[in-house]
């Protein structure tokens, strides 16, 4: 558990040209507090506890500016810069080492039941005030241009930008071979995607 918070904080330093060390992410970042806290209370979610859970989702929601549903499935290493206004539904599923920008939403379309937040894969940033909406599926390495509406799945290694959201460039994921990615943080180098 250690090893993972250190390399949680060095992802954070490496992608914020303005992280200063690590303490300075431990005790001032928001996205460490609101991250913190959804672990807490996707702990109670998940083991039936829900008014509590809901609590403390809203808890974090009060002294973050970010609002995490206690159901959602965050994988490691979610760095959520500035982080004011950033909404991350029930059914939200997001991989590992996901950037997001302030303002962002990860919500639904009001017309899904079920799953209804979007699938966000490996890498993925998404870009200041981007909605992202319904069970769609961000794929591995994607990057959301800020502002853009998403309403259709994207390509690995793609680019999405506008309203609503065109897809540009990508990789076919069946031809991609194990290891593809090295990034410039260690912890990605024995990620597979």
């Amino acid at each position: 558990m250690f090893k993972r918070a250190i390399a949680y904080l060095k992802f954070i330093k490496e992608s914020d040209p303005a992280a200063r060390s690590y303490l300075e992410i431990l005790l001032l970042y928001p996205s460490v507090h609101a991250v913190a806290l959804y672990r807490v209370s996707n702990f109670l979610f998940r083991h039936h506890q829900y008014f509590f859970a809901r609590f403390v989702s809203q808890f974090a929601r009060f002294i973050t500016g970010i609002e995490i549903h206690p159901g959602a499935t965050i994988g490691k290493a979610l760095f959520i810069d500035h982080g004011m206004g950033v909404v991350i539904g029930e059914t939200a599923v997001i991989g590992d080492y996901v950037t997001i920008y302030q303002g962002v939403t990860l919500g639904g379309t009001g017309k899904d039941t079920g799953k209804r937040h979007p699938t966000i894969g490996d890498r993925v940033t998404i870009g200041a005030g981007a909605r992202i909406l319904g069970p769609i599926h961000l794929a591995a390495g994607t990057k959301i241009g800020a502002g853009s509406v998403v309403l259709t799945d994207t390509k690995t290694e793609s680019t999405a930008v506008g309203v609503p959201a065109r897809v540009i460039g990508g990789i076919d994921s069946s031809v991609i071979p194990i290891h593809h990615y090295k990034g410039k943080c260690d912890v990605y180098n024995d990620m597979v995607i």
